[in-house]
């Protein structure tokens, strides 16, 4: 029966006579650990003329770097000239096709079924093999670099990378037989600087299977740079059976050789080369070229100008050079001549703090003095230096700078420059290729910012770096401008594609460490290599640099001044007087510029409804809003919305189905001016120190935003966070007005405002100024009452704009909340007044509808008070009535009477006087004497009534004569008669 075998190396075939019909392979190891060696024919079925199976080595048995296991006599031996071998280990360093046991594949874990189809556009989303690397996608697929070994012993897997761009996930991890991960937290790789890192880790014996996952964000138009690996090193295998041979383009000269150098320039090898051959004189090669390639003639784009330092006698020399490698004829017919070198011009002054020695070299001013460039002058008294670095004239490149080129073909640092000075600015030479990087760095020490500014743990601004440049490309040409922080990776900041017209542009330093700037440029991505467009460069005209460690000088400025007469710093908050030199403090609700603390304007008012901080660095809102509208004054009160919040807008889609969301994290009115919202980055950063904390890629203000894709989506454990940016870093200010500081919050975005009560909006700028928002970003968040929406409420974005920006520039927020509705106030309530019911009535207060209201004054309890009810006011009113229409009927009556009484006594009297000859006797009196009524009184009435009674009494008191008047004289009638 035939035996079944697995294999654990490489077989090894025998070389001569019968023995080139068979070869050997181990069985598998048994549980004592031990094997057999069996010949295993090359044809099926052929059993005869095989040697006997024998004892085979231990399993754990293998051999030294440089050397092989001879399975015919089961021995180490050391690998012939041009082969090489790791011993215990096996190594792929060659990537024209995938090696074999390698997998690529490319999925797409988005869960959307609306999606599906973009899982058919993953199909080609894979690792690329390209000769003597691999490189990842750069789309939003997930592409898997797969290999499986099974290890006798513990080794070590061990790959170099280039991981330049953080807008890629890239994480490397092993699962063991349980297919569970052995190291989950170096699974995140770290992004890479300085060309190829190497990453090396730890292997369990057993199966091993190594992943190298990739996902891109193609979030924006950008294409995202790859990830390449190359150099694939596995150790722990049970035995090597052979050697392997060199590659094409390097060597190995000596037996037992572990590793296989490269071929130097202007050299090639074959496969299995003992030793390099030399190009001809008209051919060149590369380092590590498996051929020569024919020399090109000369052309003007084959070399560059540059001037030397200056002579003792001030004077530089113009030099014309062939940019290197140097790969093309000067003896071809067609090919253009270097130009004579050593003309000689004046040298540029230089640079503003520094001055020039006897020898014209250009030396530091001394600590208290400053320059223009010539000569050093100390500072007078009440001044004190302004320390920075300002490089203007490009005679020789500065202390803190250096220059380098990445190629673009292999990614590896050459040592030639890829800048060149050039008297009034600094410009990109001609590489070994159009796609070559050229790095220009300087490296900053540290900062010293004034002491006001280190008193404000809220404000950022530490120093900036300030740079004039222009680009001139015919093609699609970029400039990248990276900053580093205590020499972990460069952090693109900023890139410019295309040709760009002298300009500046600003960063601010938010972190007292160490610095690095680069500047990097490419001609182009996709040029093969060759020189075609070294005409396209950058010129960098200047380079200023506030607040360094250590800096030169070149002007002062005023300061405090001490009893002494020496300089001191003023206090937080206070400003420096440019005549007397004495500190003042700034005036309440105005805010300080630290960096130029001079005169009174130097206080700078608060934007409305925000004051100053207690040391006037900042204005903040304290989370309280006055408004007067239709003369009262409404009083809102924003404390009870949390110090930070968050939420995520709609789910996005990039074109191959890749879903994920805008998050944005907002801190309305922070903490006396501290910003308490913190956007990650989750990818890049997963094994930062905690000594390194502070410098990772997060960011705090006021607003901020992140690109989140979900857990589910990515099928990893937790929510990605990538890309942070700051949107507010600052208040603008408080206010109901639509616009404020050129920023705008249109009506217009959201649903109509409550009728009557109008929006509450926060405005707000960050700091960070890029190529499409010259005035960096803004942010404006409405505030709307919303009674119904209790707690932290409801936030949301334009729906015309559902990433939060139409402009990209300025970012709209909605806030609904019953938080934002003024404290309620007398106005905001009425009374409804009962019914007397029973004798007592009530007064009930209830709240104005709709009501757009909350907290502040509450409503008064219910009041009740005692009333008289209607039935007894209606039976006074009936009484009174009665009454008054008695008194006036007993008035009709007398009066009518009366009238009675004195048209008879007026007739008796006519008549009497007609008896008489109308004549009368003259009268007495005119007055009705005492008793002469009582004939009357017995003639009309036999009972005195009330008013007889009391004309009785007034009769009594006094009686007059009784008058009788005709046309113009009136007698007296006699008392006797009177009863007429």
């Amino acid at each position: 029966t035939p035996m079944k075998l697995l294999l654990a190396g490489g077989p090894q075939l025998q070389p001569s006579g019968g023995e080139s019909e068979y070869h050997y392979e181990y069985t598998a190891c048994d549980s004592l650990g031990s094997r057999w060696r069996v010949a295993v024919p090359h044809t099926p079925g052929l059993c005869t003329g095989l040697p006997d199976p024998i004892k085979g080595t231990e399993c754990s048995f293998s051999c030294k770097a440089g050397q092989f296991l001879d399975m015919k006599d089961q021995s180490c031996k050391p690998c012939a000239e041009g082969r090489y071998s790791l011993g215990t280990g096996i190594r792929f360093d060659e990537w024209d096709e995938l090696p074999h046991g390698f997998a690529s594949i490319a999925t797409n874990l988005e869960i959307d079924n609306s999606f599906s189809e973009s899982l058919e556009n993953c199909t080609t989303s894979t690792w690329v093999p390209l000769g003597d690397y691999v490189a990842s996608n750069t789309d939003e697929c997930t592409a898997t670099l797969m290999y499986a070994v099974n290890l006798k012993q513990s080794g070590t897997v061990s790959f170099e990378y280039i991981y330049p761009d953080s807008s890629i996930i890239f994480e490397f991890f092993v699962q063991n037989d349980q297919c569970q991960p052995t190291v989950e937290e170096s699974r995140w790789m770290r992004t890479t600087e300085k060309g190829w890192e190497l990453h090396s880790v730890e292997l369990s014996r057993g199966n091993n299977v190594l992943y190298w996952r990739t996902t891109a964000f193609s979030v924006w138009s950008k294409v995202p740079k790859p990830v390449l690996v190359r150099n694939i090193g596995i150790t722990g295998v049970a035995y090597t059976s052979e050697c392997f041979p060199c590659k094409a383009g390097t060597y190995a000269a000596t037996s037992g050789s572990s590793f296989c150098k490269l071929c130097p320039a202007n050299s090639y090898s074959s496969k299995g080369a003992t030793s390099c051959q030399q190009c001809a004189p008209d051919a060149y090669s590369d380092q590590g070229s498996s051929s020569c390639k024919p020399r090109p003639p000369c052309t003007d784009k084959d070399y560059f100008s540059t001037h030397t330092a200056c002579d003792a006698s001030g004077e530089t020399q113009l030099m014309f050079k062939w940019a290197e490698p140097k790969t093309c004829s000067e003896d071809l017919p067609t090919a253009v001549q270097l130009p004579p070198s050593g003309v000689k011009t004046k040298c540029p002054p230089c640079n503003p703090g520094f001055f020039k020695t006897n020898s014209s070299a250009c030396e530091p001013c001394p600590s208290g003095s400053y320059s223009n460039g010539s000569g050093c002058i100390s500072c007078a008294a009440g001044t004190e230096p302004v320390l920075g670095f300002e490089y203007k004239w490009w005679n020789t490149l500065p202390a803190n700078m250096e220059t380098t080129v990445l190629s673009g073909i292999n990614f590896e640092y050459k040592g030639i420059a890829g800048w060149e000075v050039a008297g009034d600015y600094i410009y990109t030479a001609a590489g070994a290729s159009d796609n070559d990087f050229m790095i220009l760095t300087m490296v900053v020490p540290g900062f010293r910012p004034p002491q006001s500014v280190m008193e404000d743990v809220e404000n950022k601004e530490v120093a900036r770096i300030t740079f004039v440049f222009e680009t001139a490309c015919s093609v699609n040409c970029e400039l990248y401008f990276m900053v580093g922080v205590n020499s972990r990776p460069n952090t693109p900041v900023e890139t410019w594609k295309g040709s760009k017209g002298k300009q500046s542009y600003t960063y601010i330093i938010e972190k007292n460490a160490t610095m690095s700037f680069t500047w990097a440029f490419q001609r182009t991505a996709y040029h093969e290599a060759g020189r075609k467009y070294t005409n396209d460069i950058v010129k960098l005209y200047s380079i200023n640099v506030t607040n360094v460690m250590d800096g030169v000088a070149s002007y002062c400025r005023l300061c405090a001044l001490e009893s002494s007469g020496s300089c001191t710093s003023c206090p937080s908050g206070n400003y420096i007087d440019r005549a007397s030199g004495a500190c003042h403090p700034c005036t309440p609700s105005t805010y300080l510029k630290a960096h130029q603390p001079y005169g009174s304007q130097a206080c700078i008012p608060c934007g409305p409804g925000t004051k100053s901080n207690k040391i006037h660095s900042l204005c903040y809102n304290d989370c309280r809003f006055s408004l007067d509208k239709d003369g009262r004054t409404l009083e809102y009160d924003f404390s009870a919305l949390p110090n930070s919040t968050s939420f995520a807008g709609g789910p996005s889609f990039t074109s191959k189905g890749l879903k994920y969301f805008h998050h944005f994290s907002i801190s309305l009115c922070g903490n006396h001016g501290r910003k308490m919202a913190t956007c990650t980055d989750n990818v890049t950063d997963m094994r930062v120190s905690d000594g390194e904390a502070e410098f990772s890629k997060s960011v705090t203000s006021y607003v901020c935003q992140s690109i989140i894709v979900p857990s589910d989506v990515m099928g990893y454990k937790t929510i990605v966070s990538s890309q942070p940016v700051s949107l507010a870093d600052r208040v603008v200010g408080v206010t109901t007005d639509t616009a404020l500081d050129n920023i705008t919050s249109l009506p217009e975005h959201f649903s109509p405002e409550n009728v009557g009560l109008t929006d509450v909006i926060f405005f707000y700028r960050s700091n960070d100024v890029t190529q499409s928002c010259s005035s960096g970003r803004a942010t404006a968040i409405r505030l709307r009452c919303d009674p119904l929406k209790t707690g932290s409420g409801a936030l949301s974005v334009p729906s015309k704009c559902p990433d939060g920006t139409c402009d990209g520039c300025t970012f709209h927020f909605l806030w609904e909340t019953s938080a934002a509705c003024p404290l309620c106030s007398a106005y905001d309530y009425h009374a409804i007044v009962s019914a007397c019911l029973g004798g007592i009535q009530r007064t009930t207060y209830v709240w104005r509808e709709p009501k757009l209201c909350t907290g502040g004054v509450p409503l008064p309890e219910q009041k009740v008070s005692i009333c008289k009810t209607m039935d007894f006011w209606l039976k006074v009113g009936i009484s009174a009535g009665t009454c008054a229409a008695v008194l006036l009927t007993v008035m009709t009556c007398y009066f009518w009477k009366k009238n009675q009484k004195l048209e008879y006594k007026y007739s008796k009297l006519v008549m009497n006087s007609t008896a008489k000859d109308s004549e009368l006797p003259a009268a007495d009196s005119c007055a009705i004497m005492e008793g002469e009524d009582v004939e009357d009184d017995l003639i009309f009435t036999s009972k005195k009534s009330l008013f007889g009674k009391i004309k009785s009494f007034t009769s009594k008191v006094g009686a007059h004569p009784l008058c009788c008047c005709w046309g113009s004289s009136c007698h007296q009638l006699p008392r006797s008669q009177t009863s007429l």
